[in-house]
């Protein structure tokens, strides 16, 4: 058995504090969310996704490398904090020169870990995964972001309308089936007070 020599690693420190790192900074929050619970529902909804693209659409992707890479999705930020969307998008040189940031974060996170392991983690951290899989992650993305939305709207904060109007026209002119799927599935139930969900309450049944 050969001996190991073992080397201090900032990469797993440097990730818990994704915790810390707020997302939806220009707009009032009711209930504020953070990219490590946002990145652990994208892998959630990315996962079932996958599984309903296989078993219903008789697809053939691997919901488990979807999922992981998922978890990994946002994990830049943990160096550059959450861009929020309509900087990041408000004119393509802008949205070009975040990509590069985000590039070279990624680069310094795996640059943390040891030698060994660092090709593992340039298949999760970079663009590597074939394109059906970010597809799939993007899409998942924008789900979770509609349900932070819904769950604002449910409080009765309407900082959130517009937004989503807008994410769920872009989902429901998707082209993937399986969003499709999910949205008239399991989307609904979002809109249900939790004792309504248990009772198996409809929306439409509950008092406005």
């Amino acid at each position: 058995m050969r001996q190991l020599s073992f080397h201090p690693s900032r990469f797993y420190a440097s990730l818990s504090r994704l915790r810390w790192i707020k997302r939806w900074g220009l707009m009032r929050n009711a209930e504020p969310e953070n990219v490590m619970e946002h990145s652990w529902e994208v892998a959630v909804i990315a996962h079932s996704l996958a599984v309903i693209r296989n078993e219903i659409f008789n697809g053939q992707v691997d919901a488990n490398a979807i999922a992981t890479a998922a978890l990994f999705h946002d994990a830049s930020e943990v160096l550059t904090g959450d861009l929020p969307t309509p900087i990041k998008y408000f004119s393509n040189s802008l949205t070009t020169a975040y990509r590069q940031i985000e590039t070279i974060a990624c680069d310094e996170l795996i640059s943390t870990l040891p030698e060994a392991l660092q090709a593992s983690y340039q298949v999760l951290l970079s663009d590597e995964q074939p394109e059906g899989y970010h597809q799939i992650i993007k899409a998942a993305d924008t789900l979770s972001a509609y349900l932070k939305c819904l769950s604002e709207l449910r409080t009765g904060n309407l900082e959130f309308t517009v937004t989503a109007r807008k994410l769920e026209s872009q989902l429901n002119a998707s082209s993937l089936p399986e969003v499709a799927y999910f949205m008239q599935t399991f989307v609904p139930d979002f809109k249900v007070p939790f004792d309504g969900v248990l009772q198996g309450c409809q929306p439409e049944t509950l008092p406005v």
